[in-house]
Order: structure tokens, then C-alpha cells, then sequence
């Protein structure tokens, strides 16, 4: 395409947009809405998904064995318990281990006090295997089987904490996909009316074109470009405002809810943006591209 074909192709898409502007206006405004909403759900799942991660690598699933059972016999529980699929990391913890980790923690500073269990380990038997998975989400079913195992005196896990995040993953799915399904349903028959408004603008000057040898490619193609243009500005918009208000909510989140953000650190602002912008100006242009290309092509004949 030569150059002084694509500042005409473009030119006039400005001017269509600018003949329309009620129509135009409206149509950006509501794929913008629907992207902004694509946007706040993105960060949303983003960080959803941010947090089921760390979850994953923080909080484990700890497995007690009976008083009594040998380490031949808990190794081998632990080897059967290895090579489960769900599993992604695990640690054997031996009594020892875990009075020498208890006296760290909770005799600190009265170091003799823990002298007098020198021959006695009050956590004999407390040998325990830490589990990690692969995705927290398979956390009740592992729980399950770990039960059913022979030697198992008590499995201790967060079970609020797994079903939180997958049930706040499927909840947040579900709404976003309703939403921005009824906004871009509503943003497709704006994108199209706008479209259809403008070629019956230009109908008289479409005709012409066409007599004089026009093809139908430089007929469609202003329209084109406009409806890529409405998209790239119903992208543009909420993009600048998600990238505003998505700082101001770390900060406000870091300032007023320290202990929330103590126990949940959002991602960053620049981990998340490239990607989201990616997918949201594919939206836009995405949606006012396919929508003009078969709108206009009711109009091409005269």
C-alpha cells in the first residue's frame, strides 16, 4: 500500500469519525467501559493468581506419623507420598529437627530453660514430613489420600486458604466474563451503527468511486481504519486510567492496610501492565476492525 493511500484511508476515517461524532463518542465510551472492566478484572486475576503462587511455595501441608512408627517405615510413607503428581516439594522433618526449631523459636533468651529436655525430647514422635504442591487448588483431594495412608496420625493444613483462592478465581471469572460479554455485545452494534451511518453519508460518493473505477478495497478501507480507530481510543482511555488508579491503589493499600499487605504483596504495577496492555488494545482494535470489515461490506454495492 502506498504511502499517500494510507494518509488518504486515514484522513477519512477522521472525517467519518468527525461527521458521526454523537455516534463515535458513544462507541468509545462503552468499549472503553468494557475494557476498563477487562483491565480491573485482569489485575484482578493477575494478583489472584500471584497469590495462590505464593501460597503455593509458602504454605505446605504437614504430615504427623504415629508415636512409635520406625523411620524405615515413615521414609517409605514419605517415598509413596514423593511421587504423587500433586506433589511438587517435600521435607522430612525429624523429631529432633523440630525441638531444635521450637527451641529457636520459643526459648530464645532462656537458652537454659531448654537445657533441662537435654535427655528428654518432648517432641518424640513429632517426626512429620512438609509437603508443597504444584497448585494449591488439589490441596483437599491430596489431604484425602494422605489420611487413607497407613501410619498417618494427623495431616495439618489451611484449608481456608486454598478454598479462598480458588473459589475467588472462579467468582471473579464468572462475573467478568458476564459483564464484558454485555458490553461488548452493546459496543459491536455501536461500532456497527456507527459504521452504517457513515456509509450512508458518503453513499453518493461510494457510488461515484465505483463508477470511476474504484475498488472495493479503497472504498472499505476509510471505514476500516475508523472503526480501528474507535477501538484504539476505547483502549487508550481506560489503559490511562487503569495505569493511574492501579498506582494509587498499591499506595493507598500500603498506607491504610499494612497488616493486608503484610500477609499478600500486590504485583507491581510494571509485572502485569505490559501484558495487559497487550491484550486490551487487541481487544479494542480487534473488535472495531472485524466489526467495520463486515459492516461495511453491506454498503459496497451500488
Amino acid at each position: 500500500m502506498r504511502i499517500s493511500t494510507f494518509w488518504y484511508c486515514l484522513k477519512q476515517g477522521v472525517i467519518n469519525i468527525c461527521r458521526n461524532i454523537l455516534f463515535s463518542l458513544a462507541s468509545i465510551a462503552t468499549i472503553s467501559a468494557c475494557i476498563f472492566l477487562f483491565c480491573l478484572f485482569f489485575a484482578l486475576m493477575a494478583n489472584v493468581e500471584h497469590g495462590a503462587q505464593m501460597a503455593e511455595n509458602t504454605v505446605g501441608i504437614t504430615v504427623f506419623f504415629d508415636e512409635g512408627m520406625s523411620e524405615e517405615d515413615i521414609g517409605a510413607v514419605g517415598s509413596e507420598i514423593g511421587g504423587w503428581g500433586e506433589v511438587r516439594e517435600m521435607r522430612y522433618i525429624s523429631a529432633d529437627q523440630a525441638w531444635e526449631s521450637f527451641k529457636a523459636q520459643y526459648f530464645e533468651g532462656m537458652e537454659e530453660l531448654a537445657e533441662g529436655f537435654a535427655d528428654d525430647n518432648p517432641l518424640a514422635g513429632s517426626a512429620s514430613y512438609e509437603i508443597f504442591l504444584r497448585d494449591i487448588s488439589s490441596q483437599q483431594e491430596v489431604v484425602n489420600r494422605l489420611n487413607e495412608l497407613a501410619g498417618v496420625r494427623r495431616v495439618r493444613y489451611s484449608s481456608a486458604l486454598a478454598a479462598g483462592f480458588t473459589s475467588m478465581g472462579k467468582i471473579i471469572g464468572v462475573i467478568s466474563a458476564m459483564i464484558i460479554g454485555v458490553l461488548l455485545a452493546v459496543a459491536v452494534f455501536l461500532i456497527s451503527n456507527t459504521i452504517s451511518v457513515a456509509a450512508a453519508f458518503r453513499r453518493r460518493e461510494n457510488e461515484i468511486m465505483r463508477y470511476i473505477g474504484a475498488t472495493n478495497y479503497m472504498i472499505r478501507a476509510p471505514f476500516v481504519v475508523e472503526g480501528v480507530l474507535l477501538g484504539f481510543f476505547g483502549a487508550v482511555i481506560p489503559l490511562a486510567a487503569i495505569y493511574v488508579l492501579y498506582q494509587e491503589a498499591i499506595y493507598y493499600l500500603n498506607e491504610r492496610y499494612q497488616i493486608i499487605a503484610g500477609l499478600f504483596e500486590p504485583l507491581a504495577l510494571h509485572e502485569i501492565f505490559p501484558s495487559m496492555a497487550g491484550f486490551a488494545m487487541a481487544l479494542g482494535v480487534g473488535i472495531g476492525f472485524v466489526v467495520s470489515f463486515f459492516t461495511i461490506r453491506r454498503h459496497l454495492k451500488v
